[in-house]
C-alpha cells in the first residue's frame, strides 16, 4: 500500500492509496473531482472507491462527479445519503485493497467525523480534519468534551501510527504552539524541519504520533506551563480540569494572531 497527496484548493491534501499490484487507488475527501479524474487519465487508473471523513464541501465536494465516472464503494457517515454507497459507524471495517481499516467516531470538528485507522504493515490514520500536525480542528458542531475525547482516542493508538490529515497548517499551528512552548527543543526542531519542507514545496504530511505526543499542543493540555500560557493569552485562570483546560487551548488558537 502507497499513499501520496494530490495537492487541492488552497491547502487541502486529497490523499490517493495505491497498491502497486492494481491499476486501481482509493481516494480520502476528495473535494475537488478534477485533481483526481486528471491522475487517473494521465497514469490509467480507475477509482475504485473513496473514504470520505465528513460532510464539508471541500472534503466532499468532487465525489458526485467521480461517482458519475466511476463505479466505485464510497464510505462515509451515514447521513450522506446522496453520496455513500455504504454508510460506517464507529467499529466497523473498510477493505482497501487487501488491507482492514477500522472507522473510528471522532465528533468534535463536526458531529459526523469518522477517521479511518490500519494496522496491517505501518499502521495508518487518516484523521481528517480532527488532527492536524501540530493541531486539531476547530470545533464547529461539536465540544470540547467531545474533540479531547477524540485527541485521547487518537493517543491509544500505537506511537508510529503515521497520521494523515488533510490540510497544509503545519507551520501556523507551530507559531501557536511555540507561543505556549517556546523551549520545547523538539518543537523548535521539528518547525525549523517542516520550514524547510515548505520552502521547497513538500508536504509536511503524514506526521507521526509519537511527533505529535512531543509537539502538538492539543495532545499536551495536560502540560500545566503549556495550559497557563494559553489562559494567559485569554486573560482567564488556568484550570485543573481537563475539558476547561483543552478548551482554553482550542480558543486561544481561535483567537491567535
Amino acid at each position: 500500500m502507497t499513499i501520496f497527496p494530490l495537492p487541492a484548493f488552497q491547502d487541502n491534501y486529497i490523499w490517493i492509496i495505491q497498491d502497486k499490484d492494481s491499476s486501481t487507488i482509493w481516494a480520502v475527501d476528495p473535494g475537488d473531482a478534477d485533481v483526481v479524474l486528471h491522475y487517473c487519465h494521465e497514469y490509467n487508473q480507475t477509482l475504485a472507491g473513496i473514504l470520505i471523513t465528513h460532510h464539508h464541501k471541500d472534503h466532499t465536494g468532487g465525489v458526485s462527479k467521480l461517482k458519475q465516472h466511476f463505479a466505485c464503494h464510497i464510505y462515509g457517515p451515514n447521513h450522506l445519503t446522496d453520496l455513500v454507497t455504504t454508510p460506517v459507524f464507529n467499529g466497523d471495517q473498510v477493505s482497501v485493497f487487501d488491507n482492514a481499516f477500522h472507522v473510528i467516531a471522532t465528533p468534535g470538528h463536526t458531529l459526523d467525523h469518522l477517521c479511518y485507522f490500519c494496522s496491517q504493515g505501518p499502521n495508518v490514520l487518516f484523521s481528517g480534519d480532527t488532527l492536524f500536525k501540530g493541531g486539531c480542528g476547530r470545533i464547529m458542531e461539536g465540544t470540547p468534551e467531545q474533540m479531547l475525547a477524540a485527541m485521547t482516542r487518537i493517543m491509544s493508538l500505537p506511537d508510529d501510527t503515521l497520521i494523515y490529515g488533510t490540510h497544509e497548517y503545519t507551520l501556523a499551528n507551530y507559531r501557536f504552539a511555540l507561543s505556549l512552548e517556546p523551549n520545547n527543543k523538539a518543537l523548535l526542531h521539528a518547525n525549523r524541519a517542516n520550514q524547510a519542507k515548505r520552502a521547497n514545496n513538500q508536504p509536511t504530511l503524514p506526521t507521526k504520533l509519537s511527533l505529535e505526543k512531543k509537539t502538538n499542543p492539543f495532545l499536551r493540555t495536560h502540560i500545566r506551563a503549556l495550559k497557563r500560557k494559553a489562559a494567559q493569552q485569554l486573560n482567564e485562570n488556568p484550570s485543573d480540569n481537563s475539558v476547561v483546560a483543552f478548551s482554553q487551548v482550542r480558543r486561544a488558537k481561535d483567537s491567535f494572531c
